[in-house]
């Protein structure tokens, strides 16, 4: 986009911003322009609707080159003759501008942010869908889609973790919730909320949502802080929706290799790729262009007619290609999938205007209720290795991977721990965050295109290691770029328990006086706390049986802070089943008071000793 328009004097740097925003709301492809079908779709959201005729003359008192379109520098200009009084903004185009200014922008504490009002429709619809049975939401429940309701209703965190625990399922222990209760059903005070927001907070980055600029009282004051709250809630969506696209739930996926791939190509896949390339299998299965994209790629519904009918050639026909009105063919696509019956949130004027995350919403939708997939024979599923291959999807594998998607690094997603670390550009970077400056990038191959450079980065990788005093006996360059997941857990461990060690350090500067954080005192301080707090649990090591219960954390939790646990809650532990139930408790209690873990309740009553030092040492960082 360009910086201003060219003949006239710059926008200052906060309207030019605030401009900009506006043109995305209209730009939904991304293309930067806006043409007759973008248009059509904001103004029907305004109830503004025209004629195609009259959508093309508003274009034509814009568009000074006469492509057709609006170009940002076109977009500016009439801001700009808005601005100095030369159009009237109650005319023309500029009206249009200035309805939908008021529509998407909302004055917050930090200034004026946008936000796209059909995705805070469709969250709304997947809320009521997801949650309307739940009596304990009755007075959330229903959410109305056509403003700010569902920015407002996030507010005291149970939404929120209720919808959490439909992403992925038991994330939030809900006795550690607090709720409103009958008869009286009074509202939380601003204390239990707070609790349960750092609930929330910390329970979402344990299952990878990036929660960067979210706190307590950007969700608290969701209607001031739209646009944060509904990036929280889109990446809780989409991980609800996406959830369960990978091979271990629909082995079938593995239809989509292509010539000359390997199972670990497909399984590196991030679900919303895998996703697209199922669309694409079907496409070319019914001979027609493949989509690059959720965006632009599918507004025009007719990948879509492509797909439905491919997947249910009797029930979805292909009469919505006959339709030459987008809006309506868009609205025959849903119908057509209501007969399969896939529950959609969105709206025709939605994939009119090319929205990428509602489409993307939708095609998830349609995958999960009807993959179209035959599925494998017992000879392919042994034949794949499909039958005893956990997929690197180990607890270990995944709470290293979480902690990693936490540290919120440019450029950092890590779908699959074993194969997106094979090229050694992200073990390098987090090699680099956890001891800043170690990494010279100018050694670093930074898109290797073989195996030869992929290797010399792992190589890279292993020395620094090596130079950070870590147990590298053994481990090589290749291991890791052939995923050598024994070798690779051995030293992405050993990267995050230094980086556990250096925050206790500076978080707790008095404490340790500038000394190194070991084991021991990590040890040592976790007994003196639940002795100090007149409790009598007491543990050796990482690795003793009695903190199987679960009753040790529990305990020094209580010691943190007298009032988090509900003894009443608490049972012995000695049977497996009550051990889970503490074990559970006793994460979302940890979570309540702010601690950021990754390990699962099963960690807990295995007593898997890494996964147990680092709850315990999250505990430590809360501690006054």
């Amino acid at each position: 986009m360009a910086a201003g328009p060219s003949s006239t004097p710059k926008f200052s740097e906060s309207e030019l911003a605030e401009i900009t925003a506006v043109f995305k709301s209209f730009d939904t492809d991304n293309s930067d322009t806006i043409d007759a079908v973008e248009l059509e779709t904001v103004l029907t959201k305004l109830k503004m609707s025209k004629t195609r005729k009259e959508i093309e003359t508003l274009i034509k008192e814009v568009d000074k080159n006469m492509n057709g379109t609006i170009e940002f520098n076109e977009f500016l200009d009439i801001v700009w003759n808005i601005k100095q009084g030369k159009t009237s903004a109650e005319s023309g185009f500029s009206r249009v501008y200035t309805k939908q200014k008021e529509l998407i922008q909302v004055q917050g504490a930090a200034g004026s942010h946008s936000y796209a009002q059909e995705e805070v429709n469709a969250f709304a619809a997947h809320f009521n869908n997801c949650l309307g049975s739940d009596k304990e939401l009755g007075y959330l429940i229903p959410i109305q889609g056509d403003n700010l309701d569902l920015c407002s209703k996030v507010g005291d965190g149970v939404l929120l973790a209720k919808f959490i625990n439909v992403a992925v399922k038991d994330t939030i222990d809900e006795r550690a919730l607090n709720k409103r209760k009958p008869p009286t059903n009074a509202p939380l005070s601003k204390f239990q909320i707070n609790e349960n927001l750092q609930l929330v907070i910390s329970s979402a980055k344990s299952i990878g949502v990036k929660v960067t600029n979210v706190g307590a009282t950007e969700i608290y004051d969701g209607v001031k802080f739209p646009h944060i709250v509904l990036g929280l809630l889109w990446q809780l969506v989409k991980i609800h929706l996406l959830n369960s696209i990978n091979l271990k739930n629909h082995p079938e996926l593995i239809r989509l290799l292509e010539p000359g791939e390997e199972l670990s190509d497909l399984l590196k896949l991030p679900p919303d790729q895998l996703l697209l390339r199922w669309f694409n299998y079907h496409l070319k299965k019914a001979k027609h262009k493949t989509i690059n994209n959720f965006g632009g790629d599918v507004r025009d519904s007719d990948a879509y007619t492509t797909l439905l009918n491919q997947i249910a050639p009797n029930t979805c026909s292909l009469d919505p290609l006959k339709q030459s009105d987008l809006v309506q063919r868009a609205g025959m696509v849903l119908g057509n999938a209501k007969k399969l019956n896939v529950a959609t949130i969105i709206k025709p004027t939605d994939i009119c205007s090319g929205n990428p995350r509602l489409n993307l919403a939708f095609t998830a939708a349609i995958f999960n209720q009807c993959p179209g997939l035959d599925p494998l024979s017992e000879e392919e599923v042994k034949k794949a290795g499909l039958m005893d291959d956990d997929y690197g999807d180990s607890r270990e594998e995944r709470a290293f991977r979480m902690w990693i998607n936490s540290l919120n690094l440019e450029d950092v997603y890590v779908n699959s721990l074993f194969d997106d670390l094979k090229d050694g550009v992200i073990l390098l970077k987090v090699l680099d965050f956890v001891e800043k400056g170690i990494v010279d990038w100018k050694n670093v191959e930074k898109n290797p295109q073989n195996k030869f450079k992929r290797i010399a980065n792992d190589n890279y990788a292993v020395v620094l290691g090596k130079q950070m005093k870590f147990s590298l006996v053994g481990i090589g360059g290749s291991d890791i770029c052939d995923g050598n997941k024994k070798l690779v857990l051995a030293f992405v461990w050993q990267l995050m328990r230094r980086h556990t060690f250096k925050f206790l350090a500076e978080v707790q500067k008095k404490k340790f006086g500038g000394k190194d954080v070991t084991d021991e005192m990590i040890l040592e301080w976790a007994n003196d706390q639940v002795k100090m707090a007149g409790k009598t649990s007491t543990i050796k090591s990482y690795q003793d049986p009695t903190l199987a219960t679960g009753v040790f954390f529990l305990e020094l939790l209580h010691a943190i802070n007298p009032k988090i646990v509900d003894w009443s809650l608490v049972t012995d532990g000695l049977k497996k089943e009550d051990a889970l139930l503490n074990a559970k408790y006793a994460i979302s209690v940890a979570r309540k008071l702010g601690a950021t873990i990754f390990l699962l309740p099963e960690d807990i009553v295995e007593v898997k000793p890494k996964m147990i030092m680092t709850l315990i040492a999250s505990c430590m960082a809360l501690a006054p």
